[in-house]
């Protein structure tokens, strides 16, 4: 099979006025129409900044599932789902969609997560039957709603169409919501991503060229996902327990068997409070000055957190997603310190600081008051 990188390349560049950094097409000219092309179903988004690995053998579902955070061996040919590698102390490492053949497992992942998970996967080998390996060579990505990736896809030997159809922000099973929110402002949106090879992609250039298919960038798709509250891998830092950013609800299976960091995740969701919560910032948009990843985010004087992605969003405005102190009040207008000078931001709740702390459990009487009842 031909290597993907040239077509992709040709697909990337194939809009008049794209703007292409790195391999990755940022926009073609208006991100903030290509956002309402996109989520209309009337534009695509090739994804540059994601790669594929594949994960032949015939162990590799159960296998998958035995060190993730998903129940991934029920998955039928075409099914997909989304799961996360922790660390021993619960944390988020990785992430990965995945859609299975039938014979292999494909995860897409973000293109700067991806060495280090097949790194991990190779570690995890031992004897069992599988074979993961970079398939980055083979396939690119594209994303938009599943009527507009319906016939833009490769499929596998078996006519299986390698789609990634994004669970979010329903809950799967196994999963828990903590966010209240009714309407959930990801409720309408209809996301996906397939694989494409190198033929399919020379064809969409093709499509492009001719003014037949148009496309959309990763700040307009990037946009749509802050704008639903969507994580991502890049939001996370060296101590994200999934619990902080609402993720029990699409990639983690709360009664599979045991992975590396499931006891934090029982703790915490049972028995605790995650330390920080994720929230929804609308920011004053007055002077034109958009936070970046990691500015710092004020409760008056008091340091309460740092943004893990900021937008310019076609209806919203200037949106951001940050993580805060638990116990941050919710009734507070905050501040973000940006690199052009402070910015207000209004907060909305998405994970509660009440999150966690399910499980019920009796309260004992003390030894002492027993003793004293009994006597």
């Amino acid at each position: 099979m031909a290597g993907i990188g040239d077509g992709f390349a040709s697909l990337a560049h194939a809009a008049p006025a794209a703007i292409v950094a790195e391999g990755v097409l940022e926009h073609t000219g208006n991100p903030l129409s290509e956002q309402r092309a996109l989520a209309l179903g009337k534009a695509i988004a090739p994804l540059g900044d994601r790669t594929v690995l594949a994960v032949p053998g015939e162990d590799r579902l159960t296998w998958l599932e035995s060190f993730s955070t998903q129940r991934v061996s029920v998955l039928a040919p075409g099914e997909s789902a989304e799961l996360l590698i922790l660390d021993p102390s619960g944390r988020v490492e990785h992430a990965a969609s995945i859609v299975d053949d039938g014979a292999t497992a494909w995860l897409i992942v973000d293109r700067t997560d991806a060495a280090g998970l097949l790194d991990f996967l190779v570690k995890m080998r031992f004897r069992l039957r599988v074979a993961p390996r970079d398939a980055g060579d083979e396939y690119g990505v594209v994303g938009g709603t599943s009527g507009a990736l319906q016939a833009v896809h490769a499929a596998a030997p078996g006519g299986v169409p390698l789609v990634w159809h994004d669970p979010w922000p329903g809950v799967t099973v196994g999963g828990w919501a903590y966010s209240t929110a009714d309407p959930h402002p990801g409720s309408e949106r209809d996301w996906a991503e397939a694989l494409i090879d190198a033929g399919e992609a020379e064809r969409l250039a093709r499509a492009v060229a001719s003014g037949s298919l148009r496309l959309g960038g990763v700040l307009a798709v990037e946009a749509l996902r802050v704008a639903a509250w969507r994580p991502r891998i890049s939001d996370a830092d060296d101590r994200l327990l999934p619990h902080e950013a609402d993720w029990l609800r699409s990639a983690v299976h709360l009664d599979k068997g045991c992975y590396r960091g499931q006891e934090t995740v029982a703790k915490v969701h049972n028995l605790g409070h995650p330390p920080r919560r994720i929230v929804a910032l609308q920011l004053d948009g007055s002077d034109s000055a958009l936070p970046v990843r990691g500015d710092v985010v004020r409760d008056g004087e008091k340091e309460v957190g740092t943004i893990v992605a900021a937008v310019m969003h076609y209806e919203q405005g200037p949106i951001a997603l940050a993580l805060v102190r638990r116990s941050t009040p919710l009734e507070v207008e905050l501040v973000v310190d940006t690199a052009h000078g402070p910015v207000a931001a209004a907060q909305e709740v998405i994970v509660p600081p009440e999150a966690g702390s399910v499980a019920s459990v009796p309260r004992l009487p003390r030894l002492g008051r027993r003793r004293t009842a009994e006597s």
